[in-house]
């Protein structure tokens, strides 16, 4: 690895290593208004959730890395103490670039951006119709973390009143692929969080067994990622051998439709995610120096469709081979 303290670096030098380490960063569309009543809509990628009760976010506005200066977003809300914070989509994201210009003060972005702006409830800021999830907000406090280019002012926010588009919903949640957020990077790259790039880790809900007490036959095969042994991790009891016996009994007893028993089947059944179906072609492999490593491969591929018990019950089957 390389090493570096910030002290041995140039203040842009320090702006793109955060910017490239630390990310996929949201994104606030933030709105504020100033005393005179001019509007300004600015994004800001130094920006997260932080509380639920009550709602609280944050972004930062830093100071102009050019001269110091402070932008028109954090002089409004010192005024103001209010805002509205958007989220930014893939269809909106060139018009928030536009948003980003540092126009002079008294430019109104939302023309300059093309972004509709309409009528909050309770705060003075407009909100931007092209967003699907809007958050009025009261200023809390800011923090002030240094004078110099590139320094923090930290905003945080509590929610006063959400706005979101009824479409977004799947399940009773805000589903990624519906609304089609976008995360800033290093330099020019952001990424959209969507379609393939969206993936489903679920959070331990028990006491989960953990790295350490997994057995040495899982921690040393050469099939099973890093990524499957943390999920390996999550069972909270490994199933016993009476249990994975009478599981192969099941497997083998089952009358799949359609199914064929040859190895060249299983690595079909393997590119179709088909787990059962390999693990019972697996098993018809007996006495074949790769049943191993087949039956490793099954349970990797049902770790990778989040059946975790099926992983390891066939895992544990894997485990008497040598």
């Amino acid at each position: 690895m390389i090493h570096y303290e910030p002290k041995d670096l140039t203040v842009p030098e320090v702006h793109r290593l955060l910017l490239g380490g630390v990310g996929p960063r949201p994104i606030a569309l933030v709105s504020t208004v100033s005393k005179e009543g001019i509007p300004n809509l600015t994004p800001f990628s130094f920006f997260n959730a932080f509380g639920s009760n009550p709602p609280v976010i944050a972004f930062s506005p830093s100071r102009r890395g050019k001269d110091a200066g402070l932008k028109d977003t954090y002089n409004n809300i010192v005024q103001t103490k209010e805002c509205v914070v958007h989220s930014v989509t893939y269809p909106m994201v060139e018009q928030v670039n536009l948003a980003s210009t540092e126009y002079p003060p008294g430019v109104n972005e939302f023309i300059k951006s093309g972004l509709t702006p309409i009528d909050s409830d309770l705060v003075k800021p407009k909100r931007v119709k092209e967003s699907p999830f809007h958050m009025e907000c009261k200023v809390r406090e800011i923090f002030n973390i240094g004078e110099g280019g590139s320094s923090a002012n930290i905003i945080i926010c509590e929610v006063l009143k959400f706005h979101v588009a009824e479409d977004i919903f799947k399940n009773g949640i805000i589903h990624p692929d519906l609304i089609d957020l976008v995360g800033r990077m290093s330099g020019s790259f952001y990424t959209r969080a969507r379609g393939s790039s969206i993936f489903q880790a679920e959070r331990p809900q028990k006491l989960s067994i953990g790295y350490d007490m997994l057995p040495e036959y899982v921690k040393n095969s050469h099939i099973y990622s890093a990524n499957n042994l943390g999920k390996f991790g999550k069972i909270e009891a490994i199933p016993t051998d009476k249990e994975v016996e009478q599981f192969i009994c099941e497997i083998k007893d089952d009358q799949e439709k359609d199914f064929e028993p040859s190895e060249e089947a299983f690595f079909r059944y393997l590119n179709q995610n088909e787990y059962k179906k390999m693990l019972k072609a697996a098993l018809l492999q007996t006495g074949s120096p790769k049943l191993k490593k087949l039956l490793e491969l099954t349970a990797k591929c049902a770790l990778e469709q989040n059946d975790l018990l099926f992983a390891w019950k066939t895992a544990v089957y894997a485990g008497h081979f040598i």
